[in-house]
Parts: structure tokens; C-alpha cells; sequence
């Protein structure tokens, strides 16, 4: 009660999760699940190996299965369990990278996704349809970028030597629901449909970011 009124406390899902894995590998694990607002209740340890096991929000197991794989060399198990409802435990910085977003509507090209990929992650593969304000990516240096991954290269009639470099993309990062949850920032929608997940903006064009931002 404050000042003769009710305060509504806001709640949220939490998990028990369960971790087994070398003991090599637990202080990372151990850092990562801590900046997502994970408790350890307990950690056990025989012949190099360990098993801990935490409260954490269900929000901040979004996207972590994949990191958790990494972290472990594959050599990680994990589950997890609900268990009830606490208190919300605050903001989860999940995300270290920016948003590479189109700033046209079209067909990528894998010449233009071969020189943003220099820039960040793509989710996309050339000859995808994208448009306006669509999320392709994440650049990582941490700030959003509008780009053009529709920009095929400019034909000339000379050709010199080393023009015609070979294209090497990387393969695209494709989102699911989990992992669009993990990346999804304030500003983003997360689109799903029957036959694709996909991030935009909520305002499409630069133009109206813009103007929502100064708000």
C-alpha cells in the first residue's frame, strides 16, 4: 500500500534450468546467464564435470540455446522447467549488435549482400524479396544502418583485371521464433507468417524513424 493505494506488482514466468557440461566452459556460462538475470541455486562438480542449476525469466532463455552450444562446444546439455511466477526482474541487454535495415523494396542481389556482409550478419539470401523498413541483418559495430541490398554492380565497358571478383556469401543466419524474440529490439516488430519469420522496423521509412526518435 503507498499512500492508502494498492500497487499492482508486475510479474513475470521464470524456469528452473538445469545445466551439465565440462567444467571448463561454466564461467562463461555462468557470465552470460547472470547478464540475462539468471540465480544459481546450485553447482556440483565431479571427475571435470558440472552441473548447476539457476532461476532465470523465461525471457532471457530466449536465444540462449544457440549461444549456450557455442560456449560448450557442443558438449553441453540443457533443460529447463517452469516453475512459477516472480517478481519482474528488470531489463535484459541480450543484444550488442545494430539493425541493417532496407531502405528499398525489391529482389536482393548477392553482389550487394557480398559487400554488407563485411558489415554484420545477414538473415537473408540473394533473391529474396525484401522491403522498406525489413530488418536484413545486424552490423556489428552496434548501430543501425539503412542499406541498399537491392544495388547490383554498375556495368561498364571496360573491364580490367581483378574486376570480376568471385562472390562468397556466408550463409544467412535465418531467424525462427526464438531467435527473432532474442534479437527483436524496442523499436522492431517481429513478423511471422506461414512461410517465413521476419524483423522490421515499426516505422518503415527513414524518414518517420526519424521524427519518432526526436519524440
Amino acid at each position: 500500500m503507498v499512500n492508502g493505494e494498492e500497487v499492482k506488482t508486475i510479474e513475470e514466468p521464470y524456469e528452473e534450468l538445469t545445466i551439465d557440461m565440462p567444467e571448463a566452459y561454466s564461467g562463461a556460462v555462468i557470465e552470460r546467464l547472470g547478464k540475462r538475470k539468471g540465480i544459481m541455486k546450485d553447482m556440483k562438480s565431479r571427475d571435470g564435470h558440472v552441473r548447476m542449476l539457476f532461476d532465470i525469466p523465461t525471457r532471457g532463455l530466449l536465444g540462449y540455446r544457440n549461444i549456450f552450444t557455442i560456449d560448450t562446444k557442443g558438449e553441453g546439455i540443457l533443460s529447463s522447467r517452469f516453475t512459477d511466477f516472480h517478481e519482474y526482474a528488470g531489463e535484459i541487454e541480450k543484444r550488442e549488435t545494430g539493425s541493417m535495415t532496407s531502405m528499398i523494396s525489391g529482389k536482393a542481389l548477392g553482389y550487394a549482400l557480398w559487400n554488407l556482409q563485411e558489415r554484420g550478419r545477414l538473415y537473408i539470401a540473394p533473391a529474396e524479396e525484401v522491403y522498406e523498413g525489413m530488418v536484413i541483418g545486424d552490423t556489428s559495430k552496434g548501430e543501425d544502418m539503412a542499406v541498399n541490398p537491392c544495388k547490383g554492380k554498375q556495368l561498364t565497358n571496360m573491364r580490367a583485371s581483378g574486376s570480376d571478383e568471385a562472390i562468397m556469401l556466408e550463409p544467412a543466419y535465418r531467424l525462427d521464433i526464438e531467435r527473432g524474440l532474442e534479437l527483436m529490439r524496442d523499436d522492431e516488430y517481429l513478423e511471422v507468417t506461414p512461410k517465413s519469420v521476419r524483423l522490421r522496423k515499426k516505422f518503415l521509412t527513414e524518414l518517420d524513424r526519424v521524427r519518432a526518435g526526436r519524440k
